[in-house]
């Protein structure tokens, strides 16, 4: 066998054995540990399944009886899980919306423009009511320019606050240049939620956590549920969130996106004080969960943040979260006086933990979601490197495209480190991608110095190799 040869292979095989031994992507798997309930911890194991994913989950499972509470893994740092562990909650703070809304003196019909004065146009003539219901037109998230769909879809990759420092003047300032489109129509918003919740909060006179603090959690005896904006401390003993995939995430904590989800903590014992109230026709705002309108999903129907829908003979008003690195379920059965609140500290979804914890739904072993699109861009990004330098090497050439092909064979297994869903695929096809980078930047190293430096016009390959460089340092500055 050629030197040359028997080098490559060596490199190759060394390159992939350290990558899938030192920094292969390893996606989380729900720990051994148990806290509370025993037979409830038992019943929550089954009811996740695929134990790969997930960290650690906090369940609360309420009935005429009483309430029982369970946790299974860690935190995040090795702690167990609890019912009392702090987790972001998400988009269930869209009900406590809602039910400010249903508690409020503010009619359903009552305009924008009539609370926040500063909000005109189109925006300004949206009802309170099309706001807390989703109708109102609005878009889930205003994308005003290319660099800001940039920055979202970086904060995305690199596990960043996607809402760091936009706070409520930022939110009601956008809201004021929206252009409402279908409005009537449900379509899922959660600037609509903010834009409700802040306008609330400016009608009377106080931050928007005040009034949740005044006139839903203090009532409840929910003093575990905080609201935590940049420059605020988060709650102690808290859990840290990550992706199914393995990677870390930052806490959400956007001021301004307080009233849709983003920036509020809570524990499943403290959301069961929520469930208990409600099943008790107790809980401020209550109101707010009776059906209005139809969402145009199979006869789900939703009232002012919270969605009803039918399980065969079972009705379920419910409503879920996510965050970055967190998923959050809670839902209500109101016939029977059953209720659930399910939180998890990645992004692996855990309604279907909430619905057979109450039995609308078969239990059973399931697997964590695996889209076709996952597996292909965690494979492609792992290999393209490698083949796009593989053709460039094989090709008559010149050091300069070379030599941006070679960059572009480390960096892209860089990105597919960081951007790969390594739940859907495995972390050893990452590690046989470096392997094919390592053997293939042997193949083109040797070619170099039989290469002039520019072939061909040099403006266009010094332009191009310019452009390709800054896209690559760009692309790896996205996703660190």
């Amino acid at each position: 066998m050629p030197h040359r040869v028997v080098v490559t292979v060596v490199t190759a095989l060394l390159a992939g054995v350290l990558a899938a031994l030192l920094a292969a992507p390893r996606p989380p798997h729900l720990g051994r540990a148990t806290t509370g309930d025993a037979a409830l911890a038992a019943d929550l194991r089954a009811a996740a399944g695929d134990p790969d994913g997930y960290r650690g989950l906090a369940v609360a499972l309420i009935g005429p009886g009483g309430v029982r509470t369970a946790g299974v893994g860690d935190r995040g740092d090795g702690t167990p899980v609890t019912a009392d562990t702090p987790f972001e909650i998400g988009s269930i703070v869209k009900t406590f919306t809602g039910m400010l809304l249903a508690d409020s003196s503010v009619e359903p019909d009552e305009r924008l423009r009539a609370l926040v004065p500063s909000i005109g146009g189109p925006t300004g003539d949206v009802t309170v009511a099309e706001l807390a219901s989703h109708r109102a037109g609005l878009r889930s998230v205003p994308i005003g320019s290319a660099g800001q769909a940039a920055r979202l879809w970086s904060a995305r990759v690199s596990g960043a606050d996607p809402y760091r420092r936009q706070h409520r003047e930022w939110l009601l300032h956008t809201a004021a240049g929206q252009r409402p489109g279908d409005t009537g129509t449900v379509h899922y918003s959660n600037f609509g939620v903010a834009v409700l919740g802040q306008a609330l909060a400016e009608r009377a006179g106080v931050p928007y956590q005040d009034l949740l603090r005044r006139r839903l959690l203090d009532p409840l005896g929910m003093a575990a549920t905080t609201v935590n904006p940049d420059g605020t401390a988060l709650p102690a003993g808290r859990a840290t969130g990550g992706t199914a995939a393995g990677r870390e995430v930052d806490p959400w904590r956007g001021e301004g996106w307080a009233p849709a989800g983003i920036g509020v903590w809570s524990t499943a014992v403290d959301l069961a004080r929520l469930v208990t109230a409600v099943q008790a026709g107790t809980a401020p705002g209550i109101d707010a969960l009776t059906p209005r309108f139809d969402t145009g999903d199979g006869g789900e129907r939703i009232g002012y943040g919270w969605f009803t829908t039918r399980y065969g003979g079972t009705a379920l008003t419910w409503h879920n979260g996510g965050t970055g690195g967190f998923r959050s379920f809670l839902a209500v059965d109101r016939a029977t006086g059953r209720g659930v609140v399910v939180l998890g500290n990645t992004d692996r979804d855990v309604d279907p933990i909430g619905r057979r914890l109450l039995g609308v739904t078969p239990a059973g072993a399931t697997g964590p979601e695996r889209t076709p699109l996952a597996v292909l861009l965690a494979v492609g990004l792992s290999f393209l490197g490698a083949a796009g330098l593989l053709i460039t090497a094989r090709s008559r050439t010149d050091r300069v495209r070379l030599a941006t092909s070679m960059a572009w064979a480390v960096v892209m297994p860089l990105l597919a480190h960081r951007a790969g869903d390594w739940l859907a695929v495995p972390g050893l096809v990452w590690a046989l991608g470096v392997a094919a980078s390592a053997a293939v930047l042997c193949v083109a190293v040797p070619r170099w110095r039989d290469l002039p430096l520019v072939a061909g016009r040099p403006w266009w390959r010094w332009t191009a190799a310019a452009f390709s460089g800054a896209a690559a340092v760009a692309a790896v500055l996205l996703v660190m």
